[in-house]
């Protein structure tokens, strides 16, 4: 059994080494179980991004797939999945994450546990009762809560706490599901709304979702987010516009 896991980053060099350090004692910590390997998509970084993560690899097995211009977290999301498409087997399993270490190895192995239970993916989410979001803006969380709920209500989503953490464990049948009606890449926004946009695909092919507290600390980031918070508003409301023809296929 193997499990990969998927990390988009852009421009992330100082976090390399905490993120790349964090991976490897999740590898041997489930190492006897399961398998680690680690995918990266260097989105367009400028900051030797690529270059830091081979240099801090180590034993730990990594590859690093790269974009020459950003094209945003879905496209590297996809460009992911496209890889992983030939590579898996019906036992493994994908997690994706965070690569700026707001996504706490910790929270993964609860997910890791949660999957003995029957779950085909398990989303890590800060709204849940011991989770929580610590270190961010007022703004920010105001527009992150305002924006959870409001996507919510536009697609109907009943049962799910968290639509849009990028930290999320799927097992490689739901990923095959999905890669068959929606194609290999799987996603097609580009932006931080193809997390709603894979949530809402997942309900479609009738996956079993369960989610576990996560703990999101700013404090764990070198670097300021990625995230552009209008930009990905106007995304979340363009996955409804667009959402309805997933229904069609």
């Amino acid at each position: 059994m193997r499990l990969f896991v998927l990390v988009p980053v852009l421009d992330e060099a100082p976090n390399i080494p905490r993120l790349i350090g964090n991976l490897s004692r999740l590898a041997g910590d489930v190492r006897g179980e399961m398998e680690c390997r680690v995918v990266f998509v260097d989105d367009g970084s400028a900051d030797g991004t690529g270059d830091r993560i081979r240099q801090e690899a180590g034993p730990l097995p990594v590859e690093v797939l790269r974009h020459d211009v950003n094209l945003g977290p879905g496209r590297a999301f996809a460009t992911g999945f496209r890889h992983l498409a030939s590579l898996l087997a019906d036992m493994d399993w994908v997690a994706t994450m965070e690569g700026d270490n707001t996504s706490r190895v910790e929270t993964l192995r609860q997910m890791l546990v949660r999957r003995r239970e029957g779950f085909e993916v398990v989303l890590a989410s800060p709204y849940m009762y011991g989770g929580g979001l610590s270190n961010t803006s007022l703004l920010r969380l105001i527009l992150s809560h305002g924006a959870n709920g409001l996507i919510k209500e536009l697609l109907g989503i009943r049962g799910i706490v968290t639509m849009s953490s990028f930290f999320r464990l799927y097992s490689a049948p739901v990923l095959k599901r999905l890669q068959t009606r929606y194609g290999d890449g799987i996603l097609e926004t580009s932006g931080f709304e193809c997390m709603v946009e894979l949530l809402a695909k997942l309900i479609e092919v009738d996956a079993t979702i369960s989610e576990v507290a996560m703990p999101l600390d700013g404090a764990q980031r070198l670097g300021k987010s990625k995230m552009r918070l209008w930009r990905t508003i106007r995304g979340y409301l363009r996955v409804f516009l667009v959402g309805r023809k997933w229904r069609g296929r």
